[in-house]
């Protein structure tokens, strides 16, 4: 799954208080909590960041539209991601990336063979 990410300038924790830290912190930092919490629980059901990395504005795309992160998951299936995403433990963080996240895209991949030894036109 591809995760575009763009961040608050400030984490929003109105919605679960109890997860706030005790001074403001950045919409990347409270992203970043969110990670530390969830890869126990993503390893645990076979799956795992293959890449992370920082955005910006497009190279190709639209001029007013920028992504902060990019993220790459694994997992074994459709199946073992629903299981993941309503375990109870990984649910009792998951405000940290709601306090986080400004705007978002996920995009499920399936794995496709490259095209090794084809000729081109």
């Amino acid at each position: 799954m591809l995760n575009l990410l763009r961040f608050r300038d400030i984490a929003d924790y109105t919605a679960t208080p109890d997860l706030a830290p005790p001074a403001p912190i950045t919409g990347e930092a409270a992203f970043r909590r969110y990670i530390a919490h969830t890869l126990p629980f993503l390893r645990e059901s076979g799956g795992d960041i293959q890449f992370l990395g920082s955005g910006g504005p497009f190279l190709i795309g639209p001029a007013d539209e920028r992504w902060d992160m990019a993220m790459l998951i694994r997992q074994h299936s459709v199946e073992a991601f629903l299981g993941f995403a309503q375990h109870e433990a990984y649910l009792a963080g998951l405000g940290h990336r709601t306090a986080a996240i400004e705007d978002s895209r996920l995009l499920p991949l399936q794995d496709m063979p490259l095209p090794l030894g084809e000729k081109t036109p």
